[in-house]
């Protein structure tokens, strides 16, 4: 990031390679499209980088990119009318990688009961997720999902650690709250 503040613009892909999947995952999970999580992403870095005169501290450029692609990816979310699913053509990649079977860590097969249990705890926490505010929302997916570090979470969302901290605690209650019914058959 300094050589790229201090002119060397080509040094600028290494910043892309560094942080692409990070862009893409976290667009990705407030998004719930591949396609346009990858246009987010495109879009955040495009920004970034007219943007980069902006920037006040290299060591910052982590959590200023993931609010551009946050804020990016709310604008986008926004816009539209309701939260679509996940496409098909997603679901049908996934199950292309696994080969349409999911393995334990021993390799065997799971027991396909087991995976329909954890496709539907899957799928009611994605909702449950997607149905916090939109803080709480980000704060879950940056901290706890992307695993951020609290002070880059804060800069992300241009609020103070301890905001962040109560966002995670009270989407984390609305979780507890929400998923209570499949917590309690565990």
């Amino acid at each position: 990031m300094q050589r790229v503040l201090g002119g060397e613009r080509e040094q600028f892909d290494e910043l892309i390679r560094r942080y692409q999947r990070r862009a893409h995952a976290v667009s990705y999970r407030l998004l719930g499209d591949a396609h346009d999580a990858a246009e987010v992403t495109q879009d955040a870095f495009l920004k970034a980088y007219k943007s980069l005169g902006t920037l006040d501290s290299a060591e910052k450029f982590g959590g200023w990119l993931m609010r551009i692609v946050s804020n990016l990816s709310l604008n986008r979310r926004r816009s539209r009318k309701k939260s679509a699913p996940l496409p098909e053509d997603d679901l049908l990649r996934e199950q292309e990688s696994t080969g349409g079977e999911h393995h334990t860590q021993t390799g065997r097969a799971e027991d396909p009961y087991q995976q329909l249990a954890g496709q539907e705890l899957g799928e009611r926490l994605r909702m449950a997720i997607e149905s916090l505010p939109e803080k709480q929302r980000l704060a879950i997916e940056l901290f706890t999902i992307q695993q951020m570090p609290q002070k880059e979470v804060a800069e992300a969302m241009e609020c103070s650690v301890e905001a962040v901290k109560w966002h995670v605690f009270e989407g984390r209650r609305k979780l507890r709250e929400m998923l209570k019914d499949l917590l309690s058959e565990r």
